[in-house]
């Protein structure tokens, strides 16, 4: 039997409350930070308005947690703080999240110390959403790109029933202009949790968790030309194939890797255990040569891998991996190289140098 209430040792979680969708990674101040949605009251979601938690750390293995970053109680955010991304500008963090009342809005908080956040005072930045958007209006993730900062807010067309990625411009981060949609996916809820910024050889990365109307999630990364507010894709792949996680987020790091971490276990298993069995996966780095789009642990958590595990069986066309209570995960397929993280109840499998990825709950 698997020990759910034995907190994993790398992969981060606070010491209590619920967690989910990692938020506003960034380096700043020396340190990696990783704020997260977060009930620091609840082990179980949906009983109070979501936080933003935040964490820290040098390396990656060791985590520092800190004060809660944000928190409701604003006439534009008393439906909770959701989900956004995190930005530096002359010295300053700034903090872009999801304000829920009402409506949907992108509101914004700043530190100069990266531990103590003031809300902007004229938030929200960004209102409401366009004729092109519809009530599902969320995740703001901000990029600098060319000397103009860019946020894309995530969205769906009830209409076309589309999901889609829309564009907004400014020059300060304080006043946003709409440049139209960036991104659309058909038959489709909506898209959430996306990611943009500068990536390697002229090319710039978007991902975002796309929810289609006939079946689950899928996390997409894609690589390609930004050019007039519209993102063409020339490389594309779901190298996170879950099943347990969700809420991916890519940021670009000092040392130039685009960086993702993701949610595990995913909503899948909200209230499975007593307390929250939610963690951080450990981060991956993305990178995309000749065409292939790879995630593979950071160098900094690289000498926790290894070849097997009990959990997991090769079989003649690829491995299964047991899950208490629940469906086996399977993959078949070639193999021409496994390697895995093993963290109490969490498994995470990488296969052929990152391809594809497996984040499992035990």
């Amino acid at each position: 039997m698997i020990d759910y209430t034995k907190k994993p040792e790398y992969h981060y979680r606070p010491a209590k409350g619920w967690i989910n969708d990692p938020n506003g990674l960034v380096y700043y101040g020396g340190r990696y930070h990783v704020f997260y949605q977060h009930a620091p009251d609840y082990e179980t979601p949906w009983n109070q308005p979501m936080h933003w938690g935040h964490a820290a750390t040098e390396d990656f293995i060791h985590w520092e947690e800190l004060p809660v970053a944000l928190a409701p109680g604003e006439p534009y955010d008393g439906g909770g703080c959701w989900s956004g991304t995190a930005i530096v500008k002359d010295g300053r963090l700034y903090l872009f999240y999801a304000a829920i009342s009402a409506v949907s809005a992108a509101a914004m908080a700043f530190s100069d110390d990266g531990t103590r956040f003031l809300k902007y005072a004229r938030n929200p930045v960004i209102p409401t959403f366009p004729p092109e958007g519809g009530p599902d209006f969320r995740d703001p993730a901000v990029g600098r790109i060319g000397g103009m900062y860019y946020c894309v807010m995530a969205s769906g067309n009830p209409k076309k029933k589309t999901g889609n990625l829309l564009l907004y411009k400014s020059s300060d981060l304080l006043s946003w202009e709409y440049s139209g949609v960036m991104c659309e996916w058909e038959n489709c809820k909506y898209a959430e949790c996306p990611s943009f910024m500068q990536a390697e050889d002229g090319l710039c990365l978007l991902s975002a968790s796309v929810c289609p109307n006939d079946r689950g999630h899928y996390f997409s990364v894609m690589y390609g030309t930004f050019e007039n507010g519209r993102f063409d894709v020339k490389y594309s792949a779901c190298p996170d194939k879950g099943p347990d996680q969700y809420a991916g987020q890519v940021f670009r790091d000092h040392l130039g890797r685009n960086i993702l971490i993701t949610w595990i276990p995913g909503w899948d298993y909200a209230g499975y255990a007593e307390k929250d069995i939610g963690c951080m996966s450990v981060p991956r780095e993305l990178k995309c040569k000749d065409g292939v789009i790879t995630a593979f642990p950071v160098e900094e958590v690289r000498h926790l891998l290894k070849s097997e595990d009990p959990a997991l069986r090769r079989t003649a066309t690829g491995f299964t991996v047991e899950r208490q209570g629940r469906e086996p995960c399977v993959y078949e397929g070639e193999i021409r190289d496994l390697q895995l993280i093993r963290d109490g109840y969490i498994l995470e499998v990488f296969v052929n140098g990152g391809e594809s990825v497996y984040s499992i709950l035990l």
